[in-house]
């Protein structure tokens, strides 16, 4: 599936306060489903001894959804697409790696 389509589809599930008028919302969910992810990383370390098995991919792969399905939605309440932010990074990325800058810290390196 292309990153339009997901959008498009995912914001006919989007059921929250101010829907088209609310940044904070989604920003606050997305937040919440990165700390999900961390942790479902973290209990693969502690519970079974870093071994990412099937079922532990699978329950990360699930919490992932949840990342990008707020992203989806910050970036309709913000006014992009999926697609431009996206090529957006990889141009940044791209030229960071031109001009020897992956490695660091800063945004504007």
């Amino acid at each position: 599936m292309d990153l339009k389509t997901y959008q498009t589809k995912a914001r006919l599930t989007a059921a929250y306060p101010d829907l088209g008028s609310n940044p904070i919302y989604p920003t606050l969910g997305l937040s919440g489903e990165a700390g999900e992810v961390a942790d479902k990383v973290k209990k693969v370390i502690r519970d079974r001894g870093g071994v990412f098995d099937e079922e532990a991919r699978e329950a990360i792969k699930l919490e992932l959804g949840d990342v990008l399905w707020y992203v989806s939605q910050l970036a309709d309440e913000l006014g992009y697409n999926l697609e431009d932010i996206a090529s957006a990074n990889l141009n940044k990325l791209a030229s960071r790696a031109a001009r020897g800058r992956i490695a660091g810290s800063g945004d504007l390196r």
